[in-house]
């Protein structure tokens, strides 16, 4: 048996050597830890908020938006329905913001299609939502994906149409429209605009969230959701009020 393997070069084995050996394991166990932390930190910034070009301007319509028109700010999730962090935010944290800060109409909140390539079921489902949305039911089906989001991706089926189309079902839609929808992909060039334009503000990851020219590629809880939604909304109102100032 090769007791020296993974021994570090040049360390002879012997008694005479134990202190230097533990020195020597100390300082490397050390040095390791230094490595691991400056890693999670480059890692942290990587997927916490960075700024967008403020050249480019700001995100259509597209999507599905809840919350009052009157709303002082909007704030933009991309997404995947496939997303197991997606569907994390979504049942745990989504309701908190859309009683706390969307039903309060501090703010208005957009989902935007940004299907993955990874995820091998992911475009039946955003092709759903669009067809269940053209019926007044976007949210009802949005809720209802991410809350199945087991039933319907992999590894449980490679064939999701069955189980989403009964979701569909389920939220009250009609599905004579509905299928004729799905069938013909009606909604599958605007999902690909959302994707574009996703890619274009620098996503890279979902959920990323973007909170004016704050992008955030993270999954946030209530708190910290609501620190970024205070932010923008005070920067509105000093906006607001400079040109209230200026007329």
């Amino acid at each position: 048996m090769d007791t020296g393997r993974g021994r570090a070069k040049g360390v002879v084995k012997g008694a005479g050597n134990k202190g230097g050996g533990q020195r020597m394991f100390y300082a490397s166990v050390g040095a390791l830890l230094v490595a691991g932390i400056a890693t999670l930190s480059f890692m942290s910034t990587r997927s916490g908020a960075s700024q967008i070009d403020s050249t480019i301007k700001p995100i259509p319509n597209t999507g599905h938006s809840i919350g009052s028109d009157s709303a002082l700010v909007e704030v933009v999730e991309f997404g995947d329905f496939e997303c197991p962090a997606c569907g994390s935010f979504a049942n745990l944290t989504e309701p908190d913001i859309r009683a706390r800060l969307v039903a309060t109409g501090q703010i208005r909140f957009r989902f935007v299609d940004f299907p993955l390539n990874i995820h091998r079921n992911t475009w039946p489902a955003h092709l759903a939502s669009w067809c269940a949305g053209e019926q007044g039911r976007f949210w009802e089906m949005h809720d209802a994906l991410f809350m199945n989001q087991d039933r319907w991706s992999e590894p449980a089926t490679r064939r999701p149409e069955r189980v989403i189309s009964e979701l569909a079902r389920g939220v009250g839609v009609g599905m004579e429209q509905y299928d004729a929808c799905m069938d013909t992909q009606k909604y599958r060039p605007q999902i690909q605009a959302n994707v574009e334009e996703g890619i274009r503000l620098g996503v890279g990851s979902t959920p990323t969230f973007i909170f004016g020219q704050t992008r955030v590629g993270a999954v946030l809880n209530y708190d910290q959701f609501k620190r970024y939604a205070d932010s923008l909304i005070a920067d509105a109102k000093a906006k607001r009020g400079t040109k209230t100032r200026t007329r």
